[in-house]
């Protein structure tokens, strides 16, 4: 299948191809970065008030569905009726210069590494819009080129309980596409990155937007679809841990593949195909240009 990079048609395993655009490392380490400092910041303004609710308000005598306090010189993380002592980590930690605090997230994990409502917010704010820009760049981006619809969109056969079943066991396996299927999403990745990208991501950007004010009284819509202020609060965060284990998963497959050809590829576009197994062949995968 002849590529439109102009590379031979049919690499063979041990070349090196192209496998990622421009437009997709772009927006990968755009992404990347954008993501951590949205991520650091939102813990440092959960530190505000380290509880969720349900429905329209919240507030200290309200009934949280989550918090993160201390009591008794303990941290505690507490989500329904279940407790979990996490003294050291969540809620009672040792600051750098040996004083106690008892702040919900500990300095390492927030941004700023102090407590600051205001500088938390602007970062958060600044980053929230270089997010969204390029989100949508790259939405409208993938569109037009169709790697959205050549690349992503699972094929009918692709979503068979058996193709889906025997995914799941060849990674379970560690046993990862090699050759030319190395450079197509197999169904697990196009499933788990459309969810991300039309899913999560909105998601996670119309919930910030509905705990505006300003957008509250713009879009009171927003309110009614989310179930109230302090609803897509907790969705909001919700999301966000969705998102860091989508992130957590992500890095330990590219270590688990192989880090300096899966980072080489998202730096330069140059992927080596790893070599063929001598086992049974996977079934076949349609051909892309990208995959991850």
């Amino acid at each position: 299948m002849a590529r439109d990079d102009g590379e031979a048609a049919d690499p063979q395993p041990g070349e090196l191809v192209k496998r990622h655009r421009l437009s997709t490392r772009l927006w990968h380490w755009t992404n990347a970065v954008a993501i951590i400092v949205l991520l650091m910041s939102g813990l440092s303004i959960f530190n505000a008030h380290p509880r969720l609710y349900w429905g329209s308000y919240g507030a200290n005598f309200d009934e949280a569905w989550l918090e993160i306090y201390n009591e008794d010189n303990r941290g505690y993380l507490e989500i329904g009726d279940r407790r979990w002592d996490t003294t050291g980590v969540l809620g009672r930690w040792t600051e750098p210069d040996g004083d106690i605090s008892t702040r919900a997230f500990p300095h390492w994990s927030t941004i700023p590494g102090y407590y600051s409502l205001a500088t938390g917010r602007l970062w958060h704010f600044f980053f929230a819009w270089i997010f969204v820009l390029a989100g949508l760049a790259y939405w409208a981006w993938s569109f037009a080129n169709r790697h959205v619809q050549r690349d992503l969109a699972p094929r009918r056969k692709e979503l068979s309980p058996k193709h889906i079943w025997h995914d799941i066991k060849e990674h379970a396996r560690l046993r990862f596409p090699t050759g030319a299927a190395a450079l197509s999403y197999n169904i697990l990745q196009k499933l788990s990155y459309l969810i991300v990208l039309f899913v999560l991501l909105p998601l996670i950007v119309l919930t910030g937007l509905t705990m505006s004010p300003t957008m509250n009284a713009a879009w009171p819509w927003l309110l009614d679809i989310f179930g109230g202020r302090q609803s897509a609060r907790s969705i909001h965060f919700i999301v966000a841990f969705l998102i860091t284990a989508f992130i957590a998963v992500h890095l330990i497959m590219v270590v688990l593949a192989g880090p300096f050809n899966e980072v080489r590829s998202m730096i330069t576009g140059k992927f080596r195909l790893p070599k063929e197994r001598d086992a049974k062949p996977a079934p076949a995968q349609p051909q892309a240009e990208e995959a991850a």
